[in-house]
């Protein structure tokens, strides 16, 4: 692979796209192969997203210096989009994982070469953030209380916990007992009072090992304590352009599985058009369009990317353009969002007017690329965004980049 080999925060030429699919495609093939099944029997990818971070996946955008490929952002996006088509749970559960990863490589106070170097070796981090239960919108029951040999104690339950079942760190959303100050603390998950639980009951992503994450006066070291107002600005578009990979990948994967089964179909109907199915000029057709969606798709993606690429480098310039960059990063993931939910979910509904009723049976589970395209669409709903983007471009709002979910508040 053709990487600097500036000791700083190097990344691959960018010619070497082709590389680095070349890199984690076998792995990416082997991981389509079981998705449908390890879907139905609901089977967690554990040896799935091993085998992906002994081959250095989760390193892709760590520095070479640390262990990593030092990958751009659209890199890792198009990666995972890649690896959202051969299994679409496994980014998303990934995707608290690269989070971290971003937040530590434009930290600019807080441990960082200690946090890449772990990553480089192929430890993984997981998400938990959300509260549980009918916490009002803005409260933080989860604490984190100093000790007296300097560690901290984190007591608290979480839902939404994606990915952390599978991760040897869990990023988590916490408040100081002793200031009321709003941190991440990044605890380790393989230590007594740590506990989670695949309880994640939606009809779609049923394999990311989303859940409750419950943390029972659990250690946390004092470099795990990061002030939350030093967390990187563009972290919910970086969530979001997750989320995006998951919806192109699933319009990739309804492609692939559309044009399989109309290649192998014998059966035709009378009023059909051909001899064959695959001849059919109308069938063609819709082959095409689902197609044509994956285009645009990958497309869609690859610009949010982008702009993802100029928050990031702009994260050590002045103030007034690193705020313009972040928002325009905003802006691109939720413009990104607002197109690409009704396109994926069109694009994966749209599979079965070419295969008719032999497609929706439940052996061939060609149904999960819609669930999972309309679950993956159903975060951060897309309405709010869309009035987000109208207000800005009516009335030059700014776009908020931190919010958060619970019970309306009574006075």
């Amino acid at each position: 692979m053709t990487i600097s080999n500036q000791t700083a925060d190097s990344t691959i030429d960018e010619g070497a796209d082709d590389e680095l699919l070349a890199r984690f495609r076998p792995i990416f093939d082997r991981i389509a192969a079981g998705a449908s099944e390890r879907e139905r029997d609901h089977r967690l990818p554990f040896e799935e997203i091993r085998e992906l971070a002994a081959a250095g996946f989760g390193a892709v955008r760590v520095p070479v210096a640390h262990g990593g490929a030092g990958a751009t952002l659209p890199q890792l996006f198009r990666l995972l989009t890649e690896l959202a088509a051969a299994d679409s749970n496994i980014p998303q559960a990934l995707r608290g994982h690269f989070a971290l990863v971003e937040d530590r490589l434009v930290a600019r106070s807080g441990e960082r070469e200690g946090w890449l170097d772990r990553f480089g070796r192929g430890e993984i981090a997981g998400n938990s953030w959300t509260e549980v239960g009918s916490v009002q919108v803005g409260d933080v029951v989860t604490k984190v209380t100093p000790q007296p040999d300097g560690t901290f104690r984190i007591t608290g339950q979480k839902y939404y916990s994606t990915g952390s079942i599978f991760a040897d760190w869990i990023d988590t959303y916490a408040e100081r007992t002793d200031t009321g100050e709003r941190v991440i603390a990044i605890v380790d998950a393989h230590q007594p009072g740590v506990t989670h639980t695949d309880d994640w009951d939606g009809f779609g992503q049923r394999t990311t090992g989303s859940g409750t994450s419950t943390f029972d006066d659990a250690v946390v070291q004092a470099d795990a304590v990061i002030p939350f107002d030093e967390r990187f600005k563009y972290q919910t578009a970086f969530y979001q352009g997750v989320l995006l990979s998951v919806l192109a990948g699933s319009v990739l994967a309804a492609e692939r599985e559309i044009a399989r089964e109309v290649r192998n179909r014998t059966r035709v109907f009378s009023h059909g058009n051909a001899d064959t199915f695959a001849a059919d000029p109308q069938i063609l057709q819709v082959v095409g369009e689902v197609s044509a969606a994956g285009f645009a798709a990958t497309a869609i993606v690859d610009r949010a990317a982008a702009a993802l690429q100029g928050a990031y480098e702009g994260a050590g310039l002045d103030t007034a353009e690193d705020e313009r960059r972040n928002d325009r990063a905003e802006l691109a993931t939720a413009q990104a969002q607002v197109a690409l939910t009704t396109l994926a979910t069109t694009a994966t509904s749209h599979l079965f007017d070419a295969l008719a009723a032999s497609g929706v049976s439940t052996t061939k589970n060609l149904d999960r690329h819609w669930r999972n395209a309309r679950t993956a669409g159903s975060h951060n709903p897309w309405v709010f965004k869309a009035r987000i983007i109208g207000d800005h471009a009516v009335n030059g709002a700014e776009p908020p980049r931190v919010w958060a979910i619970g019970a309306t508040r009574t006075s």
